[in-house]
Formats: structure tokens, sequence, C-alpha cells
């Protein structure tokens, strides 16, 4: 699949245990899409949110394209979340059972089309931070004492 990554939301991985991805297409305005595609999109606070059986984006914020006239779009609206009715169902599921978040991961572009990645994942405690951090640091300075 063709896929130009747009924009990553790191916190995510760094807040959250991750468990299942989703692929999920946005509904967007013109400018909107004209936008991302110059990079123009923050989405480190946002989350998704089910309501009446369709999905949406909240927080993220795009910011206004510059060539942009009167008919600008607004940088922090919600936008609607396109995924198959069965998917929808399985996340609200597994949200209400299970105590799970809705975490947009990353946006990109695939064939013209923008996508947004979403992630099921439960928030991590202070402790399961620090322990990734002590992780990623060991396997650091393996690697680093490896190339000498």
């Amino acid at each position: 699949m063709d896929r130009k990554v747009i924009s990553n939301n790191r916190k995510a991985f760094h807040d959250y245990i991750i468990t299942e991805k989703y692929i999920a297409g946005i509904v967007l305005t013109g400018t909107e899409i004209k936008s991302i595609r110059s990079g123009g999109i923050n989405l480190k606070d946002s989350f998704a949110k089910i309501e009446n059986g369709e999905m949406f984006l909240y927080n993220s914020h795009i910011s206004p394209y510059n060539q942009g006239n009167r008919f600008n779009h607004k940088p922090d609206r919600v936008r609607k979340l396109l995924l198959n009715k069965k998917e929808i169902l399985k996340i609200e599921i597994k949200i209400k059972k299970d105590g799970f978040t809705i975490v947009p991961l990353e946006l990109f572009l695939s064939r013209g089309f923008a996508k947004l990645e979403l992630g099921l994942g439960k928030g991590k405690k202070m402790y399961d931070k620090r322990e990734t951090l002590m992780k990623k640091t060991q396997t650091r300075d393996i690697e680093r004492s490896l190339k000498r």
C-alpha cells in the first residue's frame, strides 16, 4: 500500500499500551486536506469517541490553509471518522467492557486520501512509563557497547 506519513502521535505510545490498531478515513473539507498535505496537523492531545454508532475525532488541530480565503476551515472542529459498522461495534464493546481508549496514532495519505491509524489502548501507570524508559536506555547502552 502506498503510504506517505504526515503526522505521528509519539505521546500515545508513551501514555498508552496499544493492543489493537484500526485504519479509518476522515471526512474533511477542501482547505483541510490542502493543509494536511503541507503538514499542518497536530494529533498530540486528540482522541476519538463513539456517539450514536458513529466515530468522531476530537482535539485534532489542523492549521488554516495559507492560501485559504474566507471559506477556510475551523482548526479545532470535530471530524467524523469512517469505519465499518462492525468495526465500530467491536470497538464500542471493548471500550465498555475492558475500559480501553481510542487514540489516534498516525495520519497518512493513501492514494490521495487522508487515513488515520487508531489504536485501542489502556493508560499506563507512572511505574510502567519508568519501566519502558529504563528498557530503552538499556538497549541503547547495549547497542553502543556492541558498536565499540
